[in-house]
């Protein structure tokens, strides 16, 4: 037996029409039927193809057999074809007025078009018209695959044929609109005579005997049900039709005082008042578990200009309810501020494995379709433990961006929350979570929004995602969401309810997008954030997202592209200042300080200098790109290799106030979620000697970390990138395709050599805030087209010299250390005697130096950390000190393990290495000769000497004499 749902209407627009979106010329086809004529009106369902005039119109057409596993699971799909080389023995005849004919022709029937073994039982047929090239789509009105029953050769077949029937999967009535006092005509067929009787609410309307088919009229209204009874004598089939009649007149009247958009929950979450923002719209109606998801007169809501609304009463507080809007008998959408939606197309919520989100509601298939809300009263508050949680000042953000698919295995918050020992390792005080609001399908970098106050899925539960952001609070961390505002897909509610389905585009009359992007990078469709209801909406998502989970702030995906102009054509102008692009942006920046004051405002704005130094002055704080020039320098290209733009003060005119001084709002970044690897580059790019040599090219992305880290102002690392990630962008699949989670890095010496070193930089960083926020930087940095890169810091709490050596030969250049005295190698141990005037220093090729004015703690960087011990518990003597021609080296181990002894130059050049084996915890000694300790004799001057036991050093300061 087959449910169907029909909408029925009874208002002053339009008369009775019998077309529908596919008619045959066969109305019970067999899998043996020849010549099969199947006609679909474009001007029906989703006007894919209305008003198209060309002769290009082709069929995508299969079966399901009773081997198919699921509605999208065709079989013996027609020559494979390919859309962009459309296949002629597919095409449609055109035969005017939005009609097109495909013909099912072959000898052996159906069976024999598509090949289907003898014995497979052919079920359905499946069937798309698309334009040559596919971008044009025929479907049912929520694009879904339309199908046509085949039915079983010599067995009776019989059902409800009018009003037109959608040919869904599970079918269900088209939309049909009838004149106020017409009498709507009910029919039903059988594929052979038989005795056919129609039952209205269980009372006979009409019965015809050795007949195939059956009429009749009705005029009642509201839920009513019609049943097709067939009999043959031998097989009886029964048919049954929910459907509903409007009445002639709907409720109107204010909607209770106070109340949102949306959904608020009262009378101790036993009624909810739903109220939809609707303007334009004609009549909505409320369907879901409390009437099966069918119309009924007492959840018509009733309007108030342009809004409607609706009271629910009898809910239990705990248990979830499914419900959807129909508007205007055409759309059915979730409520746009639903939290929790379900999505019917296939697979989509079924594919969540169960451990990801436990006890997920089943969507409510065969009852309705598209996108379905869950409302949840007397939800169990969560229990925050973060009270003691301060908010880092965004002076000071060190920002973890990651992807969730592509970061765990398991793509879990659960997962993420056990990886927090990894990231506070790094040093990070915030992670930035690429889109998690609800986006179109599982498999997404969620750049594709629809339901913008809704979790998704995919990643797990409400719960869960405050247990993360819980747990990454008690330790320090900051979570930041990323939202893409600029655009939104066809199927958000905000775009669906106000579609010109002709052109594909927004309608005219949208109160929240344009009708066609405003400039060239726009995605999908682009919002209009100069009118109220857009800016009502996204401010809502800023109280939404700060207080029910207590996020940090966000990161707005094109912030430029929320602009007054259209600059279509002209990306300079699009770029150019835009007082009204500001206004918008202080306004969201308004109203995030009022909710959360603190909370983060991040714009990836990438714009010219004048318009994003004004955001930052008013708090903003701006993305900023340096993939290419970071990228430069690790390669070797001197040419492209210019990173003073990474510091904002270099970002003159405009960012050179003072008023920034306190205010650095530009985050600077060598990698992000949107750019070539730098590792992958690196080893496949370029003439670099780290061309083709990974560890190479490693130990040289080390002395990128340094310098980055080194220049003041926040900044930002893109995952794996600490581990020197180096599969393309473009690789497995394609730019936003899921990409290898490569956790096994982390066990690879030199890889978590690279994660070594930006956790020491986080560490000094977060020890010396002051130099980092608000210092400018000293006389002999070097940020230009040289390959020779220093960072040179001279603030009250640190002094500081970083310099690194990307050419591809030794390099020896000047260096002026702020002043004078004994300098710490914070990254390789050992000191340094800097002059306070120019001195000249010798890199090797990819080596740098991180040299300090002080011993801090968390510096030393080896492939495991090291552990600088005391002299209390490493003790270490040189006999006689000053050396003349050689001298005894007695040291006194912590522990048994493999010893060795290293000398290393003032400049941190480590001159030779003694690998004194396993020894015994305790007192032992090593002749240290000056002739023969290392490949030439030793030349007068300072050395330190190093004596490792495991990952546990000890130093002292040697001098060799003439």
């Amino acid at each position: 037996m087959k449910k169907f749902l029909l909408l029925l209407t009874l208002v002053i627009t339009c008369v009775v029409s019998k077309a529908q979106l596919l008619t045959f010329n066969i109305d019970f086809p067999t899998s043996t039927s020849n010549n099969f004529e199947i006609t679909v009106d474009a001007a029906k369902g989703n006007l894919g193809l209305l008003n198209h005039t060309t002769s290009d119109v082709y069929v995508h057409t299969g079966v399901i057999t009773n081997l198919s596993t699921s509605p999208s699971d065709w079989k013996y799909v027609k020559f494979n074809q390919n859309f962009n080389l459309p296949n002629p023995a597919l095409q449609a005849v055109s035969l005017g007025n939005n009609k097109w004919k495909f013909t099912i022709s072959d000898a052996n029937g159906i069976r024999g078009f598509y090949g289907v073994p003898a014995g497979e039982q052919i079920l359905k047929i499946t069937m798309l018209f698309r334009s040559g090239n596919g971008a044009k789509k025929q479907a049912n009105i929520d694009g879904s695959d339309m199908y046509i029953t085949v039915a079983q050769p010599g067995v009776l077949s019989a059902r409800i044929t009018a009003p037109p029937i959608q040919p869904t999967f599970i079918p269900v009535p088209e939309p049909t609109v009838f004149t106020q006092g017409v009498n709507i005509p009910v029919a039903a067929a059988s594929s052979a005579n038989a005795t056919l009787t129609l039952r209205l609410n269980g009372t006979q309307i009409a019965t015809a005997s050795a007949a195939t088919v059956v009429n009749s009229i009705i005029n009642s209204s509201c839920q009513q049900q019609l049943t097709l009874e067939a009999s043959d004598g031998v097989t009886n089939v029964k048919d049954t039709l929910n459907f509903f009649i409007y009445p002639s007149t709907y409720p109107t009247g204010a909607r209770p005082a106070g109340r949102k958009d949306g959904i608020t929950y009262e009378n101790n979450n036993t009624e909810a008042v739903l109220i939809l923002y609707a303007p334009f719209k004609s009549r909505v109606t409320l369907i879901g578990d409390f009437n099966n998801f069918q119309p009924s007169c007492n959840t018509i809501l009733t309007k108030d200009g342009d809004y409607f609304w609706v009271r629910l009463t009898g809910l239990t507080p705990g248990q979830q309810y499914k419900y959807q809007y129909i508007v205007d008998d055409q759309f059915r959408i979730a409520d746009p501020y639903s939290e929790l939606v379900l999505d019917g197309s296939p697979f989509r919520d079924n594919e969540i494995p169960n451990t990801t989100y436990p006890n997920m509601p089943i969507f409510p298939a065969g009852k309705t379709s598209g996108i379905v809300g869950v409302l949840s009263p007397g939800e169990t508050p969560f229990v925050w433990t973060d009270g003691a949680y301060v908010r880092p000042n965004k002076k000071d953000l060190i920002i973890y961006e990651l992807l969730m698919r592509d970061f765990t295995a398991a793509q879990n918050w659960q997962t993420l929350k056990d990886t927090l020992p990894y990231l506070i390792r790094l040093g990070v005080n915030a992670i930035k979570l690429m889109p998690i609001n609800e986006f179109e399908g599982n498999n997404s970098w969620g750049y594709n929004p629809y339901y913008f106050f809704a979790l998704d899925k995919a990643y797990g539960t409400k719960n869960a995602f405050k247990e993360f952001i819980n747990a990454a609070h008690n330790n320090g961390i900051a979570v930041i969401q990323d939202i893409a505002f600029n655009h939104a897909t066809g199927l958000s509610p905000l775009a669906t309810l106000w579609w010109n389905s002709a052109s594909n585009q927004p309608a005219a009359n949208s109160p929240y997008f344009y009708q066609t992007a405003q400039h060239d990078f726009n995605v999908f469709n682009d919002f209009n954030h100069n009118v109220a209801p857009t800016r009502i909406h996204v401010e809502r998502f800023i109280e939404h997202w700060l207080t029910e989970y207590k996020i940090d702030g966000f990161r707005w995906d094109l912030s430029k592209g929320f602009t007054t102009n259209n600059t279509i054509g002209n990306i300079g102008a699009w770029n150019s200042f835009n007082q009204g692009r500001i206004d918008i942006w202080q306004n969201y920046y308004n109203k995030m300080q009022t909710v959360s004051a603190g909370s983060y405002c991040i714009l990836e704005h990438l714009g010219n200098d004048d318009e994003e130094a004004e955001l930052a002055k008013r708090g903003m704080l701006l993305w900023g790109k340096m993939t290419d020039q970071f990228t430069a320098n690790v390669m070797g290209n001197g040419g492209a290799s210019d990173i003073s733009r990474a510091y904002w003060k270099n970002r003159t005119p405009n960012w050179s106030d003072p008023f920034l001084d306190d205010k650095p709002g530009l985050i600077a970044y060598a990698e992000s979620h949107d750019e070539e690897r730098v590792m992958f580059r690196t080893f496949n790019e370029g003439t670099s000697v780290a061309f083709g040599n990974l560890n190479y090219g490693l130990a040289r992305t080390e002395g990128m970390a340094a310098i980055l880290m080194a220049i003041p102002g926040p900044k930002m690392i893109w995952q794996f990138g600490e581990l020197g990630y180096d599969f393309s962008i473009n690789s497995s699949g394609g730019r936003t395709s899921p990409k290898p989670v490569r956790w096994d890095y982390y066990q690879v010496a030199n890889r978590r050599r690279l994660y070594e070193v930006y956790a020491a930089m986080n560490s000094l960083r977060k020890q010396k805030l002051d130099a980092f926020n608000r210092t400018t930087v000293s006389a002999g940095t070097s940020f230009g087209t040289s390959l020779w890169k220093s960072v040179v810091i001279n603030h009250t709490s640190l002094k500081m010299v970083v310099v690194a050596n990307f050419n591809n030969s030794q390099q020896t250049q000047s260096v002026t250390f702020p002043t004078a005295g004994t300098y710490y190698d914070y990254t390789r141990g050992g000191t340094f005697v800097g002059f306070g005037s120019p001195q000249n220093v010798t890199l090797n090729a990819g080596e740098y130096r991180v040299w300090i004015d002080q011993n801090l703690a968390g510096g030393l960087v080896t492939n495991v950390r090291d552990i600088i011990a005391s002299s209390t518990d490493f003790k270490l003597n040189v006999y006689p000190n000053p050396v003349k021609q050689s001298a005894t080296v007695q040291y006194e181990l912590p522990k048994s393990g493999k010893v060795s002894i290293q000398l290393i130059n003032i400049q941190g050049q480590v001159m030779a290495t003694k690998d004194m084996g396993f020894q015994l915890k305790g007192i032992q000694f090593y002749e240290l000769n000056r002739n023969s300790f290392s490949s030439a004799p030793l030349v007068a001057g300072q050395y330190i000497l190093q004596v490792r036991v495991d990952n546990i050093v000890r130093y002292e300061k040697i001098m060799v004499q003439q």
